[in-house]
């Protein structure tokens, strides 16, 4: 694995049409390359999820690993923005809404996800110019 102090890591579902374009999202947008991306299914993320004791079956959700600390759901989107910095970094405002409200919003999204934007086969495969930012 990669020196946790170097960057952030994010994991998500692999499969998940709507969490592949929200990870081509950041990459677009991460021009210091703080980023690195772990598909939830794969080996290296079911690492981490076992490395901070949690299921390593639940693809509901999305976890951000920034040094030893790690955030889910809602919590973990509005990280994820306020590290994008610029007009993305405003959007961690809403941070200060009750984190149950928050993740309740989430899980109607990811429960319908599959429904409204599909789902692939198997893992995303990153193409040779962003294969890097993947581990």
């Amino acid at each position: 694995m990669l020196n946790k102090s170097e960057h952030s890591f994010l994991l998500f579902d692999g499969v998940c049409n709507l969490c592949i374009s929200a990870v081509n999202f950041i990459i677009k947008r991460d021009s210091k390359e703080k980023f690195k991306f772990i598909t939830l299914q794969s080996e290296n993320g079911q690492a981490f999820l076992k490395k901070f004791g949690l299921p390593t079956n639940d693809f509901n959700t999305i976890v951000f690993i920034s040094g030893e600390k790690y955030y889910l759901k809602s919590t973990a989107v509005l990280h994820v923005l306020k590290e994008l910095g610029g007009v993305w970094k405003l959007y961690y405002v809403f941070i200060i809404f009750p984190r149950p409200f928050r993740d309740f919003i989430y899980s109607i999204v990811a429960k319908i996800r599959y429904r409204i934007f599909g789902k692939r086969a198997t893992c995303i495969i990153p193409t040779p110019e962003i294969k890097r930012r993947f581990l």
